[in-house]
Formats: C-alpha cells, structure tokens, sequence
C-alpha cells in the first residue's frame, strides 16, 4: 500500500517542495511510535496555544509541532511565552532533528516545514507572504508521513489555511480536532475546517487534551493488539459493514479491513464507544451514523497536480504518443475514476488543454469524472476551490483556467464545458467503453486482491486498444501482464494490450461487474498432461506384449506411430492416400478389425489375441489381432493395435499340418463352392460397408456443417453480448450526460426565474435585439412604445408599429451596433407620454457584441414637473418685470439669479452684467458695504428681514440718489433673498 520513498530526507532548502509532493496514501513514511500532532493556529492563537497546554500532563507521550503564523520581520518570543504553560521543553524546529515525545517544536519566523521519516526539515518560502499557506504544507506531509497515526489540530485564526491539511489528515485516517468557533478569538480558519466536513472532534482548546490522551492509548493498543482480539475485531467489521449495506445500499466487505477498522476506530473515539459492540449497536439504532461512517469510508482526498512528476510524464510523454496520428475530428475520451471533488479531473483536463494549445491541435475531448459520493461530485461540478489551491498550481494555470473571486478560485466555462461528472461505483457499475485514457489512482489500495482483479479487468475492457490506464505509485497491474503492458513503471502508466473478449467480464443482472469462472481456467489447465513421448510409451507396452508388430492410432482410426515390421499386414490402399489402419489391412483382416476397434472405443474392452486367417505371400496364415487402449494424452484417446503372426505346427514327417486334400473329391468341390459363397457374401458385405462408410462420411460431412453453424451461432452470441455490453456502457455514459444536463437544466431553470422576475420587477421597458434588430426578448412595458406580442419574438423591430413620435429609433440602434458606443434620446409617445431610451451594445459573457438593448424610462412626471417649473418661472419673472421698483433675487452667496425689468431701466446695465454677479460689484462696487452684507448673510440661516436700510448710490443721469433698502427671504425650494430698492423723493 505504501508509496516507494528514498531512505535520505530532502536537504535544506527543499521542505516545501517535500511537503507539495507528499500524497495522502495511508503509512508512506517510517512512522514513530507515538502519535504526533500538528497545531496550525493564526490570530488570537497564542491564547489558545496557553489554553491548551496549561491543561495537557507533561508525560503525555505525544509530540507536538507547532505552526502559527508569525511575522517574517521579527524574531518570535512563542518558544519563551509557551514554556510558561508546559513543563515540556518548548523548542524552535531545527533541520533534520527528529521529533521526539513530550516535547514541543514550533515553526521559526520567515519558514515553511515538512517533516519526512520522523525528521523536521525547514527552508525558506518560495512564494511571497500573503499567499503562503505554512500550516498546510505541514499538515500534508504529516497526513503523508505518519498516516493514520496523525494527529491534526486547528485553533483560532483567520482565513483558510490548514483546511487542506486536515482534509489530507482526515482521508489518511488521523484525528481531526478543531476549537468551537464561539470559544475561538478568530473564527475563521476553525470555521472553514468544520464547513468542509474535515473536523472529527469539534471543541474547545481546553478539552482537547482528554480527546488526544484516549486517541494516544488506543492506538498504542493498535500497535500491539492481542491475537484473539483480531479475530473479533474482524468478525465484528463485518457485522457493522452488513448493517451499512442495509442503510446505504454499499458493499464494503471486500475493502481491506486495516482501512475500514481505523475508521470504525476513529468513529468510536468520537462517540466514546468503548468496543467495537458498543458501535455496532449505535449504528442499528442511529442510522444517521450508518452515513456518517459511510461517508468515512469514502476517502476523498485529492488536490490539483498529485504527484507533479507523474503529470509531467503525462504531458511530455503519454499524451504525444495518445494524440499522434488522430484524425481531425477524433473525439478523445478521458475517464477519471475515483474523482472525489474534481481537483484530479480538472488537473487532467488543464494538461490536455495546455498540450493542445502548446501543439496547435485542436480536438474534441470529453473527459467523465465519476465517483461514489454524491456531495463530493456536486462539488465537483461547481468547480470552486479555496484559496489554498494557489499552492498546487502555477500563478500562469490560476491566471488561464481560474476566476478569481472573494472566497476562491472558480473553473473557468472552457474548462468545465471538457468535464461530464456522475456519481458512479465503479465495482458495480458498467464501465464507459472505448476510452483513451484512464486515471484511476488511489482506489485500488483499499480493496482486497479480489476485488483490484476485478476491476483491472473492468478498466481493460473500457480501454480502447494502445489506450492508457494511469494509476497512482502505489498501485500496479498485478498478474495482469497479459492485459496491459508497461509505459513507465515509475509513474505506473500502462497501456492496454488488444481487446478484451467478450467473455472475459459478464454483466449480471444487479448490474454488477465480476469476472468469470476463475476455477475453470485453472481445472482445465490441471487437467491437461504434459506432452506424451509416444515411441517412448508405445515401446513400454511392446515391451510388455513381447513387442509384437503394431500401430497406434487414434480413437478414429488413424494411425498416429508404428513399430516394428507392419508391411505383411498392413499395405497402402489404392486411390487417395490415407492413414486409416482399417483400410490399410489385409482383406481379410478388416472385418475383425474394425470390430476390434469400435469394442475398443466405445465398449472400452480389450480385445487379446484374437485368431484370424489371412492369405500372406500365397498362404493361409493364422494372425493374433491385439487391440488396447492406452492412457490419454491431450485430451485425445489412442490404441495400440498389435498383430502377432503364428508359427504352423509341423507333422512328424516335417510336412505342415495341413491334410491334403485331393481336388476332385466331393468335399474339395463342396469347399471351393463355399469358398464361392464365402467370396459372393464378403463382396456384398464389402459393398455395404462401403455404403456405409459414404453414408458415414456424409453424416460426417454434415456434422461439420452443423459444427461450423453453431460455431457462427456461438460468435453470433458473442457478438450480441458484446453488443449489449456497448449498449449498456453507452447506456451508463447517457444516464451520466443526462444528469449533468439535468443538473444544468435545473441551475438554467433556476437563472431563468431570477431573470424573468428581474426583468419583471424592472421599471421601464426593455427590448432585446440581435446583430439584424430582430427582437430576442421584450419586457410587459415595452408594449407602450411597440405594439408587441408573444409571437414577434425572432421578427425584425421594424416590421412593428410604434408608438413614437417623430422618431427612428432603429437608426440609433444600428448606430450603436457599428460604433460599439451607447446612445441615449428622449422621446414622446403619440398618447403624450415622455420616455429617456437608452441603447446599449449587448454583450456576451465572451465579451463579444451580439445585439443592442433598448431601455425606456417613463419620464413623463419629470418633464411635467419641469414644464411647470418653466411657467412658474416666468409666472414670477412676469411679476416681478411688472413692479415699478428695482428688484434683485440673490442665493446664499449673494450672488444675482434674477433681475426686474426696473433694475435695468433704472441703473441702466444689461442683463449680462448683472446675472450671475455678487452683489458688491454691482453699480461700480457701490453697495460694498460690510454693514448691509452681514445683513443679508443671516436672512437665510436665521430668517431674519432687513428693513429701511438707507443708501446713497451715484446714478448716471440722475446724479446721487438716496435710497431704502428691503429684503427678506423667498419662499420656494431653494432658499434665496428678495431684495427691493426704493428710491426717496425730497419733499
């Protein structure tokens, strides 16, 4: 299960790239013997820091390294501050020491950390403060290093980091803690760590101790467990897995049980269960633990970029030799399996968009991200990460397939269009079918041998031939050499071998994937012999027999090896050279021998020296025909044939024994006539044999027919299962699209409705038009200025009556479409009424210009307000010209807004020497005088009159002429002074 590492730690300088390149597979490193805890904590963590000491006992059996955020510019009083809680030495980390229990490390100024085998090694960040996520990187290569034996701990900050860490933490299966947010100073980076589901104890600093101390024994019991106990413990595994099975619907009995215990383990901790019993009596009786424990066993721990040099090897070597040679219009297919949350996907999808732009190809790609979580693959498809991801990807990836938004980083529409995400189990559902590339990393290292089987055979079968399978370090192919071969094996890339028969995996009706038979393949093997030496075995039996002349041939007939001097009994037959031992035999010796033969195969019955006269040389000679059977040898059966010529018995006149006969006698002439006979009948038999045999070979010939027609039935079927096999992954890929486009259907749904009733809520009209000035979409309002309907969606603007006077306003719209500017024109409808239009390019998300949108504001009120602003103005203005004495309306600043007629009679000035001037430059600065200034000044403020005031002013014309003064403040909206001027006559 473990990832293969070096035995020499990272040398300084390279902590942080330790820590990037650090995987969250359970038990990578060497790990202690006591449990170590990561503190990652921010602002207001040093309250937390005392709180949490003052209450731990110094002889705890713990380590502990802790990493705050500290100010790079100033060296750290913590170590100094902290010592005062804890009688354990408190110490600033050093490269390369090794952590030790009941003791403290904290983090120095101005360094990230990681630890490897055990060891703390430190180094100078790489990326500026501000974007630096220190506890991360740490609690990532503890999760990496000590596995399921870490400890993770978050206390009071602000801001994200450290939720990363935990989630590593968390998958390997340690022990997340997390203060309560109400007892923390700064809420913020507990709060994200509990919102992201990675918090397995949720309280305050004060009581984390009693939680870390339980933790610290029971897995020193872990490491040491009794025998018996672990045969319990794995009986009672499956029992609590039948009670998941039943609540979820999930089958975990084939995940390994090391795995599945440490989270049954860590679900007990929390609930202060104290045996395994305890638990699976409250999960029968709580089944909302049946899904949390559930959720457990799902291990989602991801980030972007695993592994950085197998994603280099992907792109520089794998995807070259994937995309060579493909047509134009390929379609690449890409099947990420074990998805979790995306990260792993969109890394994916960010190289092969990257590869394509490097190598100006462009192809069609659809990469499916499936996994067994349903809130994992909802977060997939909202494609928005925290701000920690910066750390997995270069600042040119954030900035090209990444919107920066408030809280995170956000997939970029080009990005997300590649991905199709579904929940999936990948056991037990159909595979998707002719992909080029398939990642499944860091799924198989939690199931049993039986189940990896499986699914290698499963992702073989959805691989197209050469397609890739990437898995993750510490994973293989196992003895599966005949259905993939090496890529890399450093990276563990392989690449599928042919294709799979259809027969190698079968589709049962509950949809789950197993492979066939395995027993058969290993019964036939073993019952097959290893290759027969037939000389060697037919010599034997010779030898056994006194090594008569014989043959061996098959079950049929055909002679198959010969020994000894066969030629007197067995000759060529004419016509078509054949093997056949009967139609090689004498005349005489066929009958008995094709007898013998059939007794042989069928009856399995030897026949022994069976006695048969046969014509030799001339001769009447009597042969013993041996007929056995020997042992089988590839699965066909032989027979020895043997014939043993006997010697004639001589007389004792040294004459053979055979009487003479005299040839004309009675007896002579009644032996040649059955000789006759005897000739007649053997030719018919002869005949009818022969009969026989065509009659045999066409029933031969048709059992052939026969067996080449169930053999194309046999690939028929075959073809029809493999058919269906497509069918039913095609299926799967439809369900998968469907639910994307249902997922989508329904947030368009969603965006619709909140766009209809903004429209709707909008006041004024609004009119959409394309790049023709057709209308795309309008607002209820708009129908006062365009007679529009419903079905006039899609016509030209033009083609509609409106109700505008006097003018085109489609003559502005096509303006604003070639000049890309808005515009705007106030308007009167025939009704009378007065709109404000405002035409404005339509944009698309792209930022291209697509249209114009047309808006109208009802202005009718302010036109009004303005007409009868208009004639109270020269309502006033007329009574004002109207009054004999000289009038002057100032504002605040005295300043002249308006002048009688009287005033410029009487002083004789124009109108533009007066509007707008202070009222001390007036008459050649004649009334600059401070007095009646400070006069009119507290008019407005305090409402006060000026009455009477006396003036001696010089009039051309008239000479010097005395006059009184009156003003007082002018009602209205804006507050201004009347001010009179009366001349006094003498008496």
């Amino acid at each position: 299960m473990s990832k293969d590492k070096s035995d020499t730690a990272p040398p300084p300088g390279q902590a942080a790239a330790a820590a990037a390149t650090a995987t969250e597979h359970p038990g990578h490193g060497e790990r202690t013997h006591f449990p170590i805890v990561g503190i990652g904590a921010s602002a207001g963590g040093l309250e937390a820091f005392e709180e949490f000491f003052r209450h731990l006992p110094d002889d705890c059996g713990l380590a502990f390294v802790l990493v705050p955020h500290l100010d790079p510019g100033h060296a750290s009083l913590l170590t100094e501050i902290l010592q005062r809680s804890t009688a354990m030495p408190v110490v600033e980390a050093e490269n390369g020491v090794a952590v030790a229990a009941n003791r403290v490390y904290i983090i120095p100024p101005n360094r990230e950390m990681a630890i490897v085998h055990g060891q703390l090694w430190v180094a100078v960040p790489e990326l500026p403060r501000g974007q630096r996520m220190p506890i991360d990187a740490f609690l990532r290569s503890l999760a990496d290093d000590q596995g399921d034996q870490a400890i993770g701990v978050i206390l009071s900050g602000t801001g994200s980091d450290g939720t990363l860490g935990m989630r590593a933490i968390h998958g390997a299966g340690g022990i997340t803690l997390v203060q309560e947010p109400s007892s923390a100073k700064f809420p913020g980076m507990p709060g994200s760590v509990i919102h992201a589901a990675y918090a397995t104890h949720v309280l305050p600093a004060a009581d984390m101790p009693t939680v870390l101390l339980a933790t610290a024994r029971q897995l020193s019991n872990d490491v040491h467990p009794a025998p018996q106990a672990n045969e319990a413990t794995a009986v009672d595994i499956d029992a609590v897995l039948t009670l998941l099975h039943a609540s979820t619907g999930h089958d975990f009995s084939h995940y390994k049980k090391g795995t599945i215990g440490r989270r049954i383990a860590r679900r007990m901790l929390q609930h202060r269960l104290r045996s395994i019993d305890d638990y699976r009596a409250h999960v029968a009786a709580h089944p909302e633990e049946g899904r949390a424990l559930f959720k457990d066993l799902l291990i989602n721990v991801t980030r972007f970029f695993r592994d950085p040099e197998a994603f280099k090897v992907l792109k520089q070597e794998i995807l070259p030799q994937l995309f060579a040679d493909k047509p134009a219009d390929y379609v690449f297919r890409i099947w990420v399996a074990g998805c979790a949350s995306g990260e792993e996907a969109y890394s994916v999808a960010i190289l092969v968009r990257e590869f394509m732009s490097e190598t100006q190809k462009a192809f069609k790609v659809q990469i499916y991200g499936t996994d067994l979580d349903e809130e994992s693959i909802a977060s997939a498809r909202a494609g928005f990460y925290p701000p920690n991801i910066a750390a997995d990807l270069t600042p040119a990836q954030l900035h090209t397939f990444f919107l920066h938004e408030d809280a995170g980083y956000r997939v970029r529409k080009e990005i997300r269009e590649m991905l199709v995400f579904a929940v999936q189990n990948v056991i037990k559902d159909p595979p998707f079918s002719q992909l080029d590339l398939i990642c499944c990393r860091n799924v198989m290292i939690y199931l049993e041998p039986e189940l990896q089987n499986q699914l290698i055979r499963s992702l073989h079968y959805a691989l197209r031939t050469n397609g890739v399978l990437f898995l993750s370090p510490a994973e293989s192919i196992g003895m599966h050499a005949e259905l993939f071969t090496a890529v890399n094996r450093k990276w563990k890339f392989y690449r599928a071998i042919g294709a799979s028969r259809p027969n190698s995996t079968m589709l049962l009706g509950d949809l789950s994937w197993q492979t066939a038979n395995p027993g058969r393949a290993t019964h036939q093997v073993a019952g097959k012999l290893a290759p027969v030496n037939l000389a060697e075995l037919t010599r034997r039996a010779l030898l056994q027999l006194f090594a008569p002349a014989s043959v061996v041939t098959d079950a049929a007939g055909n002679i198959v090896f010969v020994h000894g001097d066969t030629d007197r009994f067995l000759r060529p037959a004419p016509g078509q050279a054949t093997l056949s031992v009967v139609d090689m035999a004498l005349d005489s010796l066929r009958a008995e021998l094709r007898s013998a033969l059939h007794r042989a195969t069928e009856e399995r019955t030897t026949t022994r020296g069976r006695q048969v006269s046969a014509k030799i040389d001339g001769e009447i000679r009597n042969i013993r025909l041996s007929v056995h059977t020997l042992a089988e040898a590839d699965g066909h059966q032989l027979l020895l044939v043997s014939f043993q010529e006997e010697t004639l018995t001589a007389t004792p006149t040294g004459h053979a024994s055979t009487a003479a006969v005299d040839a004309s006698s009675p007896a002579m002439r009644r032996i040649e006539e059955l000789e006759s006979e005897l000739a007649h009948t053997w030719q018919a038999l002869q005949s009818t044999i022969e009969r026989q045999q065509v009659a045999n070979e066409e029933l031969m010939s048709s059992n052939e027919e026969l067996q080449s027609t169930n053999e194309e039935l046999q690939s028929t079927i075959e073809e029809l299962e493999t058919s269906k096999e497509e069918l039913q992954s095609i299926n799967e890929e439809l369900v998968t699209v469907n639910g994307e486009l249902l997922a989508n259907s329904d947030h368009l749904t969603k965006t619709q409705n909140d766009l209809k009733n903004l429209l709707d809520n909008i006041s004024g009209g609004i009119i959409f038009l394309d790049q023709q000035l057709c209308i795309r979409r309008f607002t209820s309002e708009a129908v006062d200025l365009y007679r529009l309907q419903a079905g006039d969606v899609g016509r030209p603007l033009a083609d509609i009556k409106s109700t505008i006077e006097a003018h085109e306003l489609l003559i502005d719209a096509q303006a604003v479409l070639d000049s890309k500017r808005p515009g705007e024109q106030e308007v009167r409808t025939i009704a009378g009424r007065h709109y404000q239009v405002r035409l404005k390019p339509y944009r698309t998300l792209d930022d291209d210009i697509d249209g114009v949108v047309m808006t109208f504001a009802d202005i009718t009120a302010r036109v009004d307000a303005n007409a009868r602003v208009r004639t109270a103005q020269l309502f006033s203005e007329s009574i004002v010209d109207t009054v004999r004495e000289p009038l002057l309306v100032l504002d605040a600043e005295l300043q002249v807004i308006a002048a009688s007629r009287a005033f410029y009679q009487r002083f004789q000035v124009a109108k533009e020497e007066t509007i707008g001037r202070q009222l001390s430059d007036l008459a050649n600065r004649q009334w600059d005088l401070p007095a009646f200034r400070d006069l009119l000044l507290n008019i407005l403020p305090r409402d006060e009159a000026v009455e009477d005031f006396p003036v001696e002013v010089d009039i051309h014309g008239s000479g010097r002429v005395q006059m009184m003064l009156n003003a007082r403040r002018l009602a209205g909206t804006q507050p201004l002074i009347l001010l009179a001027m009366g001349e006094v006559h003498s008496p």
